[in-house]
């Protein structure tokens, strides 16, 4: 208790402290969501960034040189998620590890039924339950901090994964309080993850980028980059999904999207 106690003192401390003007002359020039935020939102940001650069090390990968910008870029945008809720600040996390561009990994593919090959792909991100760390692309980063509209954002895709976590469990569900919600969010997740399916399975064009037909898990993050990136366009679409992370983020993007209406 004491020590969870000293944990949030130093956290309000944090927050109270004035924003950098470096910091903030890089958030105003790079992540473009931040200029329609209403200003008490924008101020609530601005204090998650405080706490989140203090706890979170950076680690550049494949010679890549870690700066404010990257800190900054990379911390504005996860810290999107955790407006107007309480927050332990994705607590499974330690490390953000940064690669210039597309970095390449070995991984096992399935070609037949007990057939595997290994082959070489290329990744913009990735995070793991039991990793305490987080893989980002800086060009993937740049590239959804200057366009949040075209629904692929791999810092919220990765991070919200870091919020699935948070029940101590990989499986698309993130914490949530009351087994009422719980409930509602199976049925709702379950109908929407199995249309998607479908769709994936048949070709039909979708919203939601089909890679969250994979599985529970990157449904989520993949939904997740929807809510946020084309906020419109789920809510018409997919009004139960769009109802449901609303719930859970406390948050209605469409007050502050750059989508286009259509």
């Amino acid at each position: 208790m004491i020590l969870e106690f000293l944990k949030k003192r130093r956290r309000r401390r944090l927050r109270a402290r004035p924003f950098p003007k470096e910091w903030l002359a890089l958030v105003q020039r790079h992540v473009v969501f931040f200029h329609k935020l209403s200003g008490t939102d924008r101020f609530e940001l601005l204090g998650h960034i405080q706490v989140f650069l203090a706890e979170k090390r950076f680690e550049g990968c494949g010679g890549f040189e870690i700066t404010d910008e990257v800190r900054v870029t990379i911390a504005a945008q996860a810290c999107l998620l955790l407006l107007h809720r309480e927050t332990d600040y994705f607590p499974g996390l330690l490390t953000i590890l940064v690669y210039p561009l597309t970095y390449m990994v070995q991984e096992d593919h399935q070609i037949g039924e007990h057939v595997w090959e290994e082959r070489t792909v290329g990744r913009l991100g990735e995070t793991g339950r039991r990793m305490g760390s987080l893989v980002l692309a800086w060009g993937a980063v740049k590239h959804g901090a200057a366009d949040p509209a075209d629904g692929k954002n791999v810092v919220l895709h990765e991070f919200a994964h870091q919020l699935d976590y948070e029940n101590h469990a990989g499986d698309g569900v993130p914490a949530l309080t009351t087994r009422e919600q719980q409930l509602a969010w199976s049925e709702v997740m379950k109908t929407e993850f199995a249309s998607l399916r479908a769709a994936d399975e048949t070709g039909i064009p979708t919203l939601l980028d089909t890679y969250g037909a994979t599985d529970p898990v990157e449904f989520f993050a993949v939904s997740v980059e929807a809510f946020f990136e084309q906020p419109r366009a789920l809510r018409d679409h997919h009004p139960r999904l769009y109802a449901e992370l609303q719930k859970y983020f406390q948050q209605d993007p469409v007050e502050y999207s750059a989508e286009q209406a259509v």
